[in-house]
């Protein structure tokens, strides 16, 4: 009898030995499959913002700076420089009394970038279904359905207050859209090169900037990668700066003894002698 229920007992141990066995086995088959996913998976993309950190002082008229990486053939790559959003304030003008052009309100743009370029391999409609681009705010009709604008009667007004908008960005060089000019170099190992080299606007305010990369296929972004630029002040402009902001009173003392000083030079070198004429 006792050696019945050893058997028994053994029977059992050994069915639970299996079950265990069976489900390590099947524990490790699916830490295989999700490694093998995650290597297939993986970034190929890379993105890499050269000159990235920029320094502004009183010789500072701007800047250059490249942006290259890797991605996998055969994609087409869209490039994204942004600062941060946030609120900014344009003044409205209309004619007054059917003549005169003057200051009528204000239009405030709201989850707006200060600073705005895209670049492409292609044009970004041709290569980006609409959801792709109003997904990942690409080109300027995905950021107009991003940007909102008040005080706005309807749709046609916010459409013509942000294409007013972009164009005095893009005539202070801080909004561009373009494409065609990524460099592109196919690699020995199947994979491709990309660079682009880019003005840096010295209107461009101090902060930190985003470099986001986008690889295309299909009409969808398959693979994305970031890289950071910072712009800062240094030296006297970013004493000056800080005094502007945290000691006003000192500064504009400061400011205007610098203009007397200055116009008291400039009567030095182009007075004439003294004498009544």
């Amino acid at each position: 009898m006792r050696n019945a229920e050893c058997g028994v007992r053994n029977e059992r141990q050994e069915a639970v030995r299996k079950v265990k066995c069976g489900m390590k086995g099947m524990l490790l088959l699916a830490i295989m499959l999700v490694c093998a996913y995650a290597g297939d998976a993986s970034a190929m993309l890379t993105a890499k913002a050269n000159h990235d950190h920029i320094t502004i002082d009183f010789f500072y008229h701007g800047s250059t700076v490249g942006v290259k990486g890797v991605s996998d053939a055969g994609r087409d790559l869209v490039i994204k420089i942004t600062s941060p959003e946030g609120e900014q304030v344009m003044k409205q003008k209309g004619k007054v009394a059917g003549a005169l052009w003057m200051n009528v309100g204000t239009l405030k743009f709201e989850n707006t970038p200060n600073m705005y370029e895209v670049f492409s391999t292609k044009k970004v409609d041709d290569i980006l279904t609409a959801e792709e681009r109003g997904k990942h705010t690409l080109g300027y009709a995905a950021l107009a359905d991003h940007v909102g604008v008040s005080p706005v009667t309807n749709g046609l007004d916010k459409a013509q207050w942000f294409g007013e908008f972009v164009k005095f960005k893009e005539a202070s060089n801080l909004y561009k859209t373009d494409f065609g000019k990524i460099e592109m170099k196919d690699l020995p190992d199947g994979h491709q090169e990309y660079y682009i080299l880019t003005p840096w606007p010295y209107q461009a305010t101090p902060g930190e900037y985003t470099v986001s990369v986008y690889a295309v296929k299909g009409g969808k972004v398959v693979e994305q990668a970031e890289s950071h630029v910072k712009v800062e002040q240094v030296g006297m402009v970013k004493t000056l700066a800080t005094m502007a902001k945290d000691s006003a009173a000192i500064y504009g003392f400061l400011s205007i003894g610098v203009a007397l000083s200055a116009g008291f030079g400039v009567g030095l070198v182009f007075r004439k002698g003294g004498g009544s004429h």
